[in-house]
């Protein structure tokens, strides 16, 4: 049994955790003692549409709500960031409130960076074009807030890049994405907003969540520190996540175990992989990382130990009767149970904006992702080649 908290807040490097059913009721009073004003909702249209969601956010905000911009959607184009930033200014918002998934968070934080920098959206665009796009760098002006309701992973974070360029608008010929960054100063997880995201929300975003505490265990700059969060939201996210219609216990696992994965988050070899599709195609990430997630992991078994018998800790499974080869094996039929669970696709062909004569510019795109590829475990050196093979093998 893995006993939940029925709330807590929690400071993460000057940024507050809150926790808790109902948490989001304590909105109007948190913006007050900070002295902020207006607080302008940022969130998608299905969202918005969501009254079971709206209704406790806007009561929760109080007088202190001053709009809603419910304009996000999944592309995250760089166009809707300016397109909120005047609902910013229409609304004489210091405070941006980004809801839902991780594109709407992702959004609300660029809103903030980007009308701090300064350019007009045809500076922006212009300098993509002619090569010479810097990141916004100027210290943000509003504060930003994130409410997320999907398990995306996107909350405790400072970036999220924005589509500038289209592949065929690009010098490169390959997708143009940049943002900047900016630390929201609070993130509020009530699990009763989360039980108003409709199932397919919930499932299309879970594999892209639930990979970061892998990603953080086998990453080459783990900590026994990160280790302990990691390994314990991993377990939390895999049984949660498998139960959520078995009741409330189920979804405050999940939560909990999301807020734990992220600690010190560190994007790896699955993120990678799955940038070269979501930056590329209109697909969900959660879905693309359910689909790699086994074949990444078996290349990299294959390759390297991965600190596999960490990996197996945090699933429950005891390395000691069983060889290396055992270990990613059973690894990987654990991840395998998790995508299942969540009755998620299996194979790249199922996905139909995905051609099947596109393995070789995918993979040499994901092995221009240095990042997160970089923050992959000791001694593995992913090749075109090889990223290409794994492709293939996740048709």
């Amino acid at each position: 049994m893995l006993p939940t908290q029925e709330s807590f807040e929690f400071d993460y490097y000057g940024r507050d955790i809150v926790y808790g059913r109902e948490c989001i009721g304590a909105l109007e009073s948190y913006l007050e003692e900070r002295g902020l004003e207006s607080a302008l909702i940022v969130c998608g249209s299905n969202v918005g549409a969501n009254d079971e969601l709206m209704g406790p956010l806007e009561t929760g905000l109080g007088e202190r709500l001053g709009g809603v911009f419910d304009e996000t959607t999944p592309e995250k184009r760089i166009e809707t960031v300016y397109d909120g930033i005047d609902a910013m200014d229409a609304a004489d918002a210091d405070v941006l409130v980004g809801v839902g998934g991780g594109s709407s968070l992702d959004i609300a934080r660029q809103m903030s960076a980007f009308d701090a920098d300064g350019r007009s959206l045809e500076d922006v665009l212009d300098a993509a074009r002619d090569e010479r796009f810097e990141s916004p760098t100027a210290d943000a002006e509003t504060s930003v807030i994130v409410v997320p309701t999907t398990f995306a992973g996107a909350d405790i974070s400072s970036g999220g890049a924005m589509k500038i360029l289209s592949a065929e608008e690009s010098p490169t010929g390959q997708t143009f994405t940049g943002g900047g960054s900016v630390d929201p100063i609070g993130m509020f997880y009530d699990p009763d907003l989360f039980e108003t995201t409709p199932m397919g929300a919930i499932a299309g975003s879970a594999m892209n969540g639930f990979n970061k505490g892998l990603e953080r265990i086998y990453s080459n700059r783990s900590t026994p520190i990160t280790d302990a969060t990691a390994i314990r939201g991993v377990r939390m996210m895999q049984r949660g996540l498998a139960n959520l219609t078995d009741g409330p216990k189920a979804m405050e696992r999940a939560v909990i175990g999301l807020i734990l994965v992220q600690f010190v988050r560190r994007m790896s070899v699955i993120h990678a992989f799955a940038h070269g599709y979501t930056r590329r195609y209109p697909v969900q990430q959660g879905e693309i990382h359910g689909i790699l997630a086994p074949h990444v992991l078996r290349y990299i078994f294959d390759r390297v130990d991965g600190r596999r018998t960490v990996v197996a800790e945090a699933f429950g499974i005891d390395p000691k009767p069983l060889s290396d080869d055992e270990i990613a094996e059973a690894i990987i039929e654990a991840v395998e149970g998790v995508r299942d669970s969540l009755d998620l696709p299996t194979r790249l062909r199922e996905l139909e904006p995905i051609p099947d004569d596109d393995f070789g510019p995918t993979a040499e795109y994901i092995h221009m992702d240095d990042p997160p590829l970089g923050q992959g475990p000791e001694a593995l050196n992913p090749t075109v080649e090889e990223i290409e093979a794994v492709l293939r093998e996740a048709w």
